[in-house]
């Protein structure tokens, strides 16, 4: 697996796709947001194509949205040569991405990440799915887009909530694989973080690790540190009010803590790689508010989790900075204490 990902200014890597490939139809899908701000930096790019905007939000990412689309690439009568563009952040890369890859058992896509969160996580490594009963990414496929068009100029129409969540996952990348960047971007303020490098930084491991293991049977596993607690508490919170609905970069920080807490509970980092997670974390995302009553859900979702094997929690840990293991098998009882960890 070699997934071809371009890092330049929108307008001229989507002008180079198109003239490789001569396609009978465009479909472009977009969420309200990116309609507004980012289409109009795509549109000059673009030949004659139909808009499919759904609407935005990790609640959205479901079968009836899915439905929408494939009413949509119906009417437009896409055929098997016709071609997806997937304008948006994880949602719509995930969701658009899964809708193109079974309408007629597969068609062309490609995705223009707009969000810094999918700019060095979502969108590289073929991962498509939606949400189903409340699991995240329950229902999906592996399959790799034609191309990734990244530019950085996207990140100008996000919100700082938005981009400080997509940082999570740059802060994951240089702790599982990198301990001399993870050293660099922590003694520096988060407004001052220089993005393109970072985007090319985090690009490179996560493609390093995807082409060694496309479907997630081994190393891969490593990019799930901070994410069998966090999606937990992300599902969770999701079913919450609005007010109390967390980001998943926001999730996956609070994941980061947990799980890196069980890595040194089980003495595979130290006292001092425990305390530079937390006190990075905390101050770059402050605390959420996990209540008592809060603990038995997230570990009854936490069984739900892809790397499970049988009744077996595994986990990715830390393993030293920059450095990550897998399928590591952790208790309930572990778990819990790693929660309260959180909590105190």
């Amino acid at each position: 697996m070699n997934q071809s990902v371009v890092i330049a200014p929108i307008g001229e890597s989507l002008k180079e796709f198109l003239q490789e490939t001569a396609y009978s139809k465009v479909l472009v899908i977009a969420d309200q947001h990116t309609k507004k701000h980012c289409y109009p930096m795509v549109k000059p790019a673009l030949p004659k194509h139909q808009l499919v905007v759904v609407v935005a939000g990790e609640e959205n990412k479901n079968l009836s949205s899915c439905e929408k689309i494939w009413e949509a690439m119906t009417e437009s009568e896409l055929d098997r040569h016709a071609l997806v563009i997937n304008l948006g952040g994880g949602v719509i890369g995930d969701m658009g991405g899964f809708c193109a890859a079974v309408y007629k058992r597969g068609i062309d896509f490609i995705q223009v990440p707009t969000t810094l969160l999918s700019q060095v996580d979502a969108s590289v490594g073929g991962k498509l799915g939606i949400d189903f009963q409340g699991f995240k990414n329950h229902i999906g496929v592996f399959n790799i887009p034609n191309r990734v068009l990244i530019d950085p100029v996207f990140l100008k129409t996000l919100p700082e909530r938005e981009l400080r969540s997509g940082f999570a996952e740059v802060v994951k990348h240089c702790l599982i694989a990198d301990a001399v960047k993870w050293s660099q971007i922590r003694t520096v303020d988060f407004e001052r973080q220089k993005w393109p490098d970072l985007i090319a930084h985090s690009v490179g491991i996560k493609k390093k690790v995807v082409e060694q293991d496309p479907t997630e049977k081994g190393l891969r596993k490593i990019l799930n540190f901070g994410h069998t607690l966090g999606h937990a508490v992300e599902t969770h919170f999701l079913g919450k009010s609005p007010t109390e609905k967390l980001f998943h970069g926001e999730a996956i920080a609070v994941g980061m803590i947990m799980e890196s807490y069980l890595a040194f509970s089980l003495k595979m980092i130290d006292q001092a790689l425990l305390t530079q997670v937390e006190e990075f974390i905390f101050s770059t995302y402050g605390k959420v508010d996990i209540r008592s009553e809060d603990v038995e859900p997230i570990l009854a979702l936490t069984r739900q989790d892809k790397k499970n094997k049988g009744k077996e929690i595994r986990f990715s840990l830390l393993n030293g900075a920059g450095s990550c293991a897998y399928d590591v098998v952790i208790s309930t009882s572990q778990m819990r204490k790693a929660i309260d960890y959180y909590m105190a």
